[in-house]
């Protein structure tokens, strides 16, 4: 006699076909994960059409795992991906338990969010452009002591923290204009341009950052940008430039690549 599925594994069976349909690489994942956000059976068949649509499934299930956390993501907010764990995980061996910790161009705050779950003692800013990137950072960063704040780069921050910052850590934009119609689909179509475009050669944000930061950074702090491993040059050379000392960070394994600038006292 043949077996009978029973309905859950039949339902299972029947997300696994339409995603592998849709061109999902992960499909056997991405049903369960689907059936797990779903609250009724009716959603189910909601969540799966968004997914079926092309929308990233960060976006259909609303969360993202970043660095073993689940970051809340919304529509119109960039998707943290798993090369910023690098980031994070350098950002960590450098950062004292008290530190003072800034995430400009913050998206969903997924850096900021991940420091300040490891960091209990530090104090923890975060400051975006985008108003529904402010709004879901505050979402994330609500059980922890942090601020975000709404508006370009350093503007919106309050002027006492100047000389203040032991760790300032970003995530620009970095996708050279040009190449933006030639990432995937579910970046280049749902999420919005301004959180890829980084300019002719992906690196305008990355130097008006680097410029201004000698102004906020506290005695020998740290500066980490997130770039990729072509950009890093430019990058490491626009810190040296601001008196930085720099080093490369590359972790294979996750394709994330750091730039690491570090301020010696009298340098800012």
């Amino acid at each position: 006699m043949t077996a009978r599925l029973s309905p859950i594994a039949t339902a299972l069976a029947d997300l696994v076909a339409r995603l592998r349909a849709a061109g999902c690489v992960y499909a056997e994942d991405e049903a369960a994960l689907i059936l797990e956000a779903a609250s009724r059976p009716d959603d189910v068949e909601v969540l799966l059409r968004r997914r079926e649509s092309g929308l990233p499934l960060e976006q259909v299930l609303g969360w993202a795992e970043f660095h073993g956390l689940r970051m809340l993501v919304e529509p119109e907010v960039f998707v943290p991906r798993r090369r910023s764990e690098v980031l994070v995980d350098e950002a960590l061996r450098l950062a004292s338990p008290s530190a003072l910790i800034l995430d400009l161009c913050c998206g969903s705050g997924a850096l900021a969010t991940a420091l300040a779950h490891r960091l209990s003692g530090a104090e923890v800013w975060a400051s975006d452009l985008h108003p529904a990137a402010v709004r879901c950072a505050r979402r994330n960063l609500a059980p922890y002591a942090a601020h975000v704040v709404e508006g370009d780069l350093y503007d919106p921050l309050p002027r006492r923290l100047r000389g203040t910052v032991d760790l300032l850590v970003v995530n620009a934009p970095y996708v050279p204009t040009d190449a933006v119609a030639m990432m995937p689909p579910e970046a280049r179509d749902h999420e919005p341009r301004m959180t890829l475009d980084g300019g002719p050669d992906g690196l305008d944000l990355q130097r008006r950052v680097i410029v201004e930061a000698g102004a906020w950074l506290a005695p020998n702090a740290h500066l980490l940008i997130e770039t990729s491993q072509g950009q890093a040059p430019v990058t490491a050379a626009a810190m040296a430039a601001a008196g930085f000392s720099v080093r490369v960070v590359r972790d294979e394994e996750r394709d994330g690549t750091v730039v690491v600038g570090s301020l010696a006292a009298g340098c800012s």
